[in-house]
């Protein structure tokens, strides 16, 4: 079955002909010394429609004609305000608001989305980026401070949520759906992400139990909405990994609108802090704009770009790591020639119609595509010493190397090349009743992959090619494939939210059901999901909330590809079926807001595809070969620990175990009998046991442009094992995670004052200048091991370090 994905389109846009009576309502949102106010929350009493202001206070808002509106302003800080208009049909109407401090307690209820805090979804103040102290620049570096969010890689971009692989998360962009290189294999290559976080304007996450309108991945989903400018500006910023700018602007009829972004980043400073000494030259450049136009009232047509192109060319020279214990310590030294040479281009697109048809209903067209063109090439020779090193105190050789154990030698290679593009079309519906809220959606996808990959190792220790025949010289690993792949994906989902009182309270339901259809596999599933909430009425403001469904993830490129480089025509859709419990509770302490939200969970895992980690790189079985679970805890509190600025805590306790189906080895006892050992259930490459978040912010005392941004991330050791080995010998452990970055600001100009024409700050809006110390306590993280054999044959895993403590300054300019 051949999918035309573009004869969708008139189909679709014909059921949009239909045409209803609205006006506009637009303004500025201030304080009381005139400064402007951004996200403030501008929303309808009794009805599910809103926005929020821009960071000029702006806002803008369609409402349908001839019917009385309250319009209500709100935010966490100021007294809610609420207006009364009625607009005529075409009718554009200012209204300039003032908000006043707050001086009395409201629940913080009256100003968040009710809707989001009844489901697993979190809200996030993409604010909050720009301070944040972290290496990498992208925004996904506030993603893993949250509860069940694990990461031990400041330079990559991925994460694991709550047991599941990196590949099993679902990013969306203005509800387009976002996908990465194939071919990196570490944080290094990796550069910038997708999201550009000056253009964001909302964040949502969910770290499981989401609901039928995000995709087929069994983990987490986040949820970008990106800005709707209602004014010209912009803002620069520049660090000594880079810079950014972005430009938005908007016409006198408001029709028109646009931001752009430009960021270009090398992180060659930060990598030269590795333990492997050489020449890095990394260059990432990423160039992307969403832009809009008001067709009628009603219709708005929109499109979204991004072009990216990152490359990574890194001349290795020399390494030398101290490793072993106190009794035997030993020193490895290595010494490379060669180099490697990566270019990675990705390009996204996306064009959509929206159109609210009445009140109540709204439906859109999207049709996007994404294309990657990916090469990975290197020949590196690595030579390589084990020394053991004087620990006898007193001694005159001290500390220097006294006897060598082994000597050896491996050449790396790889020709790896990959072509691919995803285009997809899909049709989107929303429809508000009195009590309930009905979404659904039909998409049509087709995927098309070249690849041509082709790398080896070929290992000499003391004079011999491992492993040893007397015949051939014999490389230990060897990788092939050559690949030609078009398939076609159809999926659908249909959901409905719905309101009661009971007992004294509220009751909410969001049932759902999802289905999907691979030609390639020819597997039809139909994923049911549940959410159910309830918020007694208490005094505490408490919800409590139970969410299920059955969640499957159709294989992709990677997941159906073995390791000798075949693709395999049996492969199925692993599955998880997810159970959740939790609360969410606002409170106030020391009379400021706070929230604790707290989950557990169980994940049954089933025709799961087995897989090991290196570094970031992700290598597939290519089999649904194991069943596992995953079962934890969630919990974070945030709010103003210090007044006036939002900081917070998260932990987690996880398990997640996998068993490999038929995995057996023998052993054999002095006596020559052997006996047949069945591993069982061992660590997943991803349980990380505990994980610990904290984003914390201060000010100097009567001096608040002064602040300090402090995150600490902690989590407990990862599984590992030899390479290309059975997965039941991956169950040692890497050292913990940890990792503090500290960061300082200065306000150098507060939104709202003004200066005089000519001054050099008389254009701009807000600026500030920071400076930061990333992995203050100089700790070095384990990313992965270097595995060496001494004369004797003994193998030693030898630790990959993560990057050292480096400063970086920053200057952040919004005009």
């Amino acid at each position: 079955m051949k999918i035309k994905i573009l004869s969708v389109l008139p189909m679709l846009f014909l059921s949009m002909t239909m045409h209803a009576q609205e006006g506009t309502l637009f303004g500025k949102v201030t304080d009381t010394n005139n400064h402007s106010l951004d996200l403030i929350n501008v929303t309808i009493k009794g009805e599910p429609m809103g926005t929020s202001t821009n960071e000029s206070g702006d806002y803008q808002l369609k409402l349908p004609a001839n019917i009385p509106f309250k319009v209500v302003f709100s935010s966490v800080n100021h007294q809610l305000t609420e207006r009364s208009v009625i607009l005529k049909n075409g009718q554009k109407m200012e209204l300039n608001v003032v908000l006043e401090p707050k001086t009395e307690e409201l629940s913080q209820i009256d100003v968040e989305d009710k809707q989001v805090r009844k489901s697993t979804l979190q809200r996030l103040d993409p604010r909050l980026m720009s301070v944040i102290p972290e290496a990498s620049g992208n925004f996904e570096a506030m993603i893993k401070t949250l509860p069940g969010v694990s990461s031990n890689n400041e330079l990559s971009s991925q994460y694991s949520v709550r047991g599941g692989s990196f590949d099993e998360n679902l990013v969306y962009v203005n509800g387009i759906e976002i996908y990465r290189p194939f071919l990196i294999r570490s944080g290094q290559q990796e550069g910038l992400s997708f999201i550009n976080s000056e253009m964001v304007s909302s964040v949502l996450f969910s770290a499981g139990g989401f609901d039928a309108r995000y995709g087929d991945k069994m983990s987490s989903a986040l949820d970008i909405k990106y800005k709707k400018p209602t004014e010209w500006g912009g803002a620069i910023s520049a660090s000594l990994f880079g810079g950014s700018l972005m430009i938005q602007g908007d016409s006198k009829s408001h029709r028109f609108r646009h931001i752009s972004g430009v960021r270009y980043k090398s992180n060659r400073y930060v990598l030269n802090s590795l333990e492997t000494q050489g020449d890095y030259d990394p260059r990432f450049l990423d160039v992307q704009t969403f832009i809009g136009y008001d067709i009628t009232d009603k219709l708005e047509v929109s499109f979204l770009g991004n072009l990216a192109k990152n490359s990574y060319k890194f001349v290795p020279q020399d390494r030398v790591t101290s490793f072993g214990t106190i009794q035997q310590s030993l020193q490895l030294k290595m010494y490379f020639e060669g180099q490697e040479v990566d270019a990675f281009t990705t390009m996204t697109g996306a064009l959509a119609f929206d159109y609210q048809a009445s009140e109540q209903l709204k439906l859109s067209i999207i049709a996007s595509a994404f294309s990657t063109d990916e090469r990975e090439t290197f020949d590196i020779q690595t030579q390589y010493w084990i020394n053991q090193v004087d620990t006898e105190l007193g001694s005159e050789t001290l500390g220097d190397s006294v006897a060598n154990l082994g000597v050896g030698t491996y050449l790396e290679h790889a020709r790896n090349y990959l072509y691919a593009t995803v285009m997809s079309a899909e049709h989107k519906g929303f429809y508000s009743g009195e009590r309930n809220s009905i979404q659904w959606g039909v998409k049509a996808q087709q995927e098309h992959i070249e690849d041509n990959l082709r790398e080896w190792q070929m290992n000499d220790s003391s004079g011999y090619s491992r492993p040893y025949t007397d015949s051939i010289v014999s490389v230990s690993y060897f990788f092939k494939a050559k690949n030609k792949l078009t398939t076609n994906r159809v999926s659908a989902y249909l959901q409905d939210t719905y309101t009661v009182p009971l007992f004294n309270g509220e009751f909410n339901i969001t049932a759902g059901i999802r289905t999907s259809y691979w030609d390639y596999t020819q597997e039809l599933l139909v994923s049911p999901r549940v959410n159910l909430a309830f918020k007694p009425d208490w005094e505490q403001d408490m919800v409590f909330k139970f969410s299920t469904g059955y969640y499957y993830q159709p294989a992709f490129y990677k997941e159906m590809r073995s390791r000798n480089g075949v693709l395999n025509q049996d492969i199925q859709s692993q599955k998880s079926l997810h159970l959740v419990l939790g609360t969410d509770y606002n409170f106030k302490a020391w009379g400021r807001p706070f929230k604790l939200v707290a989950e557990t969970y169980y994940k049954k895992l089933e025709d799961l595809i087995s897989y090991s980690v290196d570094n970031v790189r992700i290598i597939y079985s290519g089999k649904n070969d194991a069943d596992g679970y995953a079962a934890g805890f969630d919990m974070k509190v945030n709010g103003e620990f210090v007044k006036g600025v939002d900081s917070w805590f998260s932990l987690s306790i996880m398990k997640t175990e996998e068993d490999i189906r038929d995995d057996s080895y023998i052993t054999a006892d002095d006596d020559g009998n052997q006996t047949v050992n069945y591993p069982g259930y061992i660590p997943r490459p991803s349980d990380q046991r505990v994980n610990v978040g904290v984003f914390f912010q201060d000010y100097f005392p009567g001096n608040p442009d002064y602040k300090m941004h402090l995150q600490i991330n902690f989590g407990s050791g990862l599984p590992f094992g030899p390479p290309n080995s059975e997965r039941y010998l991956a169950t040692a452990r890497m050292k913990s995670y940890q990792r503090v970055d500290l960061g300082f600001s200065k306000i150098l100009k507060k939104p709202g004052k003004e200066y005089p024409k000519g001054h050099i700050l008389h254009h701009v809006k807000d600026a500030w200048i920071s400076a930061e110390v990333l992995n203050l306590m100089d700790r070095q993280n384990t990313i992965s091991h270097e595995w060496v054999t001494d004369f004797q044959g003994q193998e030693y895993a030898v630790e990959n370090s993560l990057t050292g403590r480096r400063v970086n300054v920053k200057l952040s300019v919004y005009f």
